[in-house]
């Protein structure tokens, strides 16, 4: 097994035209390796890469990362709470990286507080109001 950080496994679930070398490389490594791990920031960072870089839009990022999730080749670090954040990401509007956060309050049976007025909507989150 080996661990891949966020360009490697972007370039692995990203067809990018601009990058056609690296993504061969990265394919062919995850490959060879056969399985790959995945660390908890890189998958959070994946998701951040998705939307701020390839403009990808929520329904497609739920798609590439559905990749992450289905593919045996990639072992992903926490993975109940990747879980988790997934489907909460997929029917809500918060960020995947807070639903992620949520995910591990819950585990640890604990309310998570917040700012993010979106996030807040999620069951088990209390706003903290400001005024």
């Amino acid at each position: 097994m080996l661990a891949v950080d966020t360009n490697v496994l972007i370039r692995a679930l990203v067809d990018d035209p601009g990058q056609p070398a690296q993504v061969e490389a990265a394919k062919a490594l995850i490959k060879k390796a056969g399985e790959v791990f995945i660390p908890q920031i890189v998958q959070v960072e994946t998701v951040w890469v998705l939307e701020a870089v390839y403009s990808l839009k929520r329904n497609d990022i739920v798609r590439v990362i559905d990749t992450m999730a289905l593919n045996s080749a990639y072992h992903i670090e926490h993975e109940h709470l990747f879980v988790n954040a997934l489907a909460m990401f997929r029917k809500n509007k918060a960020d995947f990286a807070d639903y992620l956060i949520l995910a591990a309050a819950q585990n640890e049976d604990i309310a998570l507080a917040t700012f993010d007025k979106r996030l807040s909507k999620s069951p088990g989150v209390k706003l903290i109001e400001t005024g």
